[in-house]
């Protein structure tokens, strides 16, 4: 007899005949199935080994049943699924103006359901996005489990990478932690090629695959800087400073944390000291003014001096050629 769909659509299709009569035969399944009984018997020990309650009945009206007194969901998802599924929900609770209960229920019985073997391959997944709870945006969930995968295990990575300027690149990298940082994921890791700690956006991981090998035990979340501490100070082109005369939060508000490191000027009250590495100047002008009547003072790169006088200058051309702009036709 023919085989019908995949293996998984089969199984899926195997318990929801199993839920719906309090026993069913092999001949009778492989008939509602369109295949073979041995089809059959295969599609029943993938359910079992997803920790699904399965009886086999003997005798003349023998075959399989669901144990008695267990639940068991009608809805079957993959590792990937799931995590895609639970990623959705947390998306839609840290949204949400409040928390919907109706959601928290879902995400409780989807780590509940989950076979061990599978709850333990995402849970490096689900505690990253527990970590954060903003907007996240959700890369593909195959690469989040193999990066998942290989930090539980201690293996190697070989990643297929695209940078911010979209140049593709081929690393081979010890994991370290995988993080959330405004609504990203971050893949901490040892670039072996570069001998050097970086950073990867798993968004932009085109690819991932273990390798052969065991890496040493890397050093705790806790003990290494934090994510964004790392993004200021990251060796970007442009190292600038400024001071500026405004609370804390006034220049928050302007500067995150993972754009600028923000010190007091013990000799002058009120003032702020902020070290910004950029791999531009261009955003810098339109930040500044955003800071109002607050003082600012540019003490390098002289090249962001320029950049506001010309800036500067442009304003005021448009300000005054606003009388002599070309009349609008009716």
């Amino acid at each position: 007899m023919a085989r019908s769909g995949s293996s998984t659509s089969r199984a899926l299709q195997l318990l929801e005949l199993l839920q719906s009569a309090e026993i069913r035969t092999v001949s009778e399944l492989a008939e509602r199935l369109g295949v073979d009984e041995r089809t059959v018997r295969r599609s029943v020990q993938r359910l079992v080994d997803m920790e699904v309650p399965i009886e086999s009945v003997r005798g003349r009206y023998g075959g399989y049943r669901l144990a008695g007194g267990r639940g068991v969901s009608p809805l079957m998802l993959t590792d990937e699924e799931a995590v895609a599924v639970f990623l959705g929900l947390s998306e839609a609770q840290s949204t949400s103006g409040s928390p919907d209960v109706a959601a928290q229920i879902a995400l409780a019985k989807i780590r509940r359901s989950l076979p061990a073997a599978s709850l333990d391959r995402i849970e490096a997944v689900i505690d990253a996005a527990a970590l954060n709870p903003s907007r996240l945006d959700v890369p593909d969930a195959g690469i989040l489990l193999t990066v998942s995968d290989a930090l539980r295990s201690r293996r190697p990575l070989e990643l297929r990478y695209r940078d911010a300027e979209e140049t593709p690149s081929r690393r081979t990298v010890h994991p370290l932690d995988l993080l959330v940082h405004a609504g990203r994921w971050y893949l901490d890791a040892f670039d072996v090629g570069r001998a050097e700690e970086r950073t990867f956006r798993v968004d932009r991981i085109r690819s991932a695959r273990t390798l052969p090998g065991v890496i040493s035990t890397p050093v705790s979340r806790a003990e290494r800087p934090r994510l964004v501490d790392r993004f200021a100070g990251a060796d970007y082109r442009w190292h600038v400073r400024l001071r500026i005369q405004a609370t804390v939060p006034q220049i928050r508000a302007r500067f995150p944390e993972s754009v600028a490191v923000v010190e007091s000027i013990e000799d002058a009250p009120g003032w702020h000291r902020l070290s910004i590495r950029a791999k531009r100047l261009d955003w810098l002008p339109a930040v500044i003014a955003g800071l109002g009547d607050h003082a600012v003072i540019v003490d390098e790169p002289e090249d962001l001096r320029e950049l506001l006088r010309a800036t500067a200058t442009r304003m005021l051309d448009i300000a005054r050629g606003a009388d002599t702009a070309p009349p609008v036709a009716d």
